[in-house]
């Protein structure tokens, strides 16, 4: 399993750093891409971790995405 830090900027404004996790794939690079297919879709939800809680981010939120493997901090 693979996970990654999103810092991810909401149309309000405001940020949020959550950890997305993929089973099944071993490269980050794949994560990336998947995510970012995930929020472009007209579903558009991707389910994350922020903390202790779990929560599912809607594309329609989300102003831009920042993948920093050392950046965010949660």
């Amino acid at each position: 399993m693979a996970s990654i830090v999103l810092r991810v900027r909401l149309i309000s404004g405001d940020q949020l750093d959550v950890t997305y996790e993929e089973s099944g794939v071993a490269d980050d690079d794949d994560v990336v891409e998947r995510a970012v297919a995930a929020l472009a879709s007209d579903a558009g939800t991707l389910r994350c971790r922020h903390g202790g809680r779990h929560l599912v981010l809607f594309g329609r939120g989300v102003a831009g995405l920042e993948i920093a493997p050392r950046g965010a901090v949660l």
